[in-house]
């Protein structure tokens, strides 16, 4: 079936169910899923798009805008729309403390990473706090865009004491597996999640249109004395993961 006989609007479009706009969307939803509109291939140019399906173009180009809001579809300048390729989504329990590259080992992705900030500096106001830093100190902080199997997945920032991390170039991989050799691991950690949609530097960086729906993440993670030994902040695609943290019922 060619997309054309399958975006004609007999058998899908009707009065009864719901904004038209809506109505493309889903059926458009289906094109991608079934394959017919695979990873990487173009939309047929609105214009076209409304001809087949007699709608007007404000609604084509209002289903189109929902599904690049939902990271199916992304508009290139110039270019059209394309299908996105999807990344499949990892569930992370909040139950244990473990590093980005032991959870994508465990489900067997290859994970890297794009430097986009590692050395020592002057510290923000908000890590001399939190670290409990003294006048006059540096911080060890390393900022990098993880990847698993490629795909963009979070952009992730940690401050620490450089006592805790002298050298923050020996982090090429997993920043636990050096605290780990050094017997600073971390062994608790308190985290705030909070949804927030994507800016533009963000979005570009983890592969997604501006304004898609993204998870903020601040983490203050602990040694087994109680010092606070890390402040994390990272921001992972909203398409790419699901937090799950099991409750129990107290006695």
């Amino acid at each position: 079936m060619s997309v054309a006989e399958f975006l004609h609007p007999d058998g899908w479009l009707g009065q009864s169910s719901g904004p038209r706009y809506v109505q493309l969307r889903r059926r458009l939803e289906e094109g991608i899923g079934s394959g017919l509109l695979p990873p990487g291939s173009s939309l047929p140019p609105e214009r076209e798009i409304a001809e087949i399906t007699d709608l007007s173009r404000v609604t084509v180009r209002k289903a189109i805008q929902e599904l690049v809001k939902s990271g199916s579809v992304e508009q290139r300048q110039g270019s059209g729309s394309f299908v996105r390729e999807q990344v499949e989504r990892v569930e992370q329990s909040l139950s244990h403390l473990t590093s980005f590259t032991e959870d994508m080992q465990r489900r067997g992705l290859q994970t890297t990473s794009k430097w986009l900030e590692r050395g020592i500096f002057l510290p923000s106001p908000e890590e001399v706090l939190t670290l409990g830093l003294a006048a006059g100190d540096s911080v060890a902080r390393i900022h990098r865009l993880r990847e698993a199997d490629g795909h963009p997945m979070a952009l992730e920032r940690a401050a620490l004491p450089l006592d805790i991390l002298p050298n923050p170039l020996e982090v090429t991989t997993s920043l636990y597996e050096i605290l780990e050799k050094s017997g600073h691991r971390p062994v608790r950690a308190v985290q705030k999640i909070s949804a927030i949609n994507l800016d533009p530097p963000e979005a570009e960086l983890l592969g997604v249109a501006e304004g898609t729906a993204g998870l903020k993440i601040q983490r203050v993670s602990y040694l087994a004395s109680g010092r606070v030994a890390e402040l994390t902040r990272s921001i992972y695609r909203g398409d790419a993961y699901d937090f799950v943290a099991e409750l129990r019922l107290s006695n």
